[in-house]
């Protein structure tokens, strides 16, 4: 006697498309890292973050040549603004001689500190104008403001004492005559000044980029609980 045959069970369904199969040419797949970062990343086509070196380097180039020309204006506020120091010629022996008439003065200290404020404003003014076209920042931009500063104290300094009175004192003495008051040549005393513009300017310059200059990005997007992810 045998057993009565049994239909076999019933094929699974099976789905419509499988999961693993291989993906159609052409095909790329989305990753959360591609999506947040673009085809080319974070930092650009060529890997560097913000425009490159190269263009900074021009900016940079051009920013210390406009900072260092603002010298002139420098040169010739200090020349009108300076206090001038009195002198006197006289003739001893039949030879002239010449001496501050107020011996107590404090005009040469005055002519030190007018350069040395006039050099701490520009270097004010200086950094904020290049932080406003140029928030990013960076090192070129740092050392054109440095050198574009300190370029334009000895332009100043140059320019004030040319433009100042005449630098031979004796023969200034002998074309105004003996007792006669005359201003003495414009002198920076304290060479320190010169280095006020670059110091002011670089100071300023990284307080305004840190406090309201760009962040960095985040290395990678945070995950779907605010967790990086691995």
């Amino acid at each position: 006697m045998t057993a009565p045959l049994t239909p076999p069970p019933p094929p699974h369904e099976q789905p419509s498309h499988n999961a693993w199969q291989a993906a159609p040419p052409g095909y790329v797949a989305s990753t959360p890292d591609a999506d947040a970062y673009g085809a080319h990343g974070s930092y650009g086509q060529d890997g560097q973050d913000g425009p490159g070196m190269k263009t900074e380097v021009r900016e940079a180039a051009v920013i210390t040549v406009a900072v260092a020309l603002g010298g002139v204006l420098l040169g010739v506020l200090w020349w009108w603004l300076a206090p001038h120091v009195p002198l006197v010629g006289d003739v001893v022996d039949r030879n002239w001689v010449v001496y501050l008439k107020d011996t107590e003065g404090e005009q040469a200290v005055g002519v030190d500190g007018t350069f040395t404020l006039l050099a701490a404003a520009f270097g004010v003014l200086s950094a904020f104008v290049v932080f406003l076209l140029r928030r990013r920042g960076g090192v070129p931009l740092v050392v054109a403001l440095t050198l574009g500063g300190l370029l334009g104290s000895l332009l100043a300094w140059r320019l004030g004492v040319w433009l100042g009175p005449a630098q031979d004192v004796v023969a200034h003495a002998k074309d105004v005559g003996k007792g006669v008051t005359f201003s003495a040549p414009l002198q920076l005393g304290a060479k320190g000044a010169l280095l006020v513009w670059s110091l002011a300017a670089l100071v300023v310059h990284l307080g305004l980029t840190a406090l309201f200059g760009p962040r960095d990005p985040e290395p990678y997007p945070p995950g779907p609980y605010g967790v990086p992810p691995a």
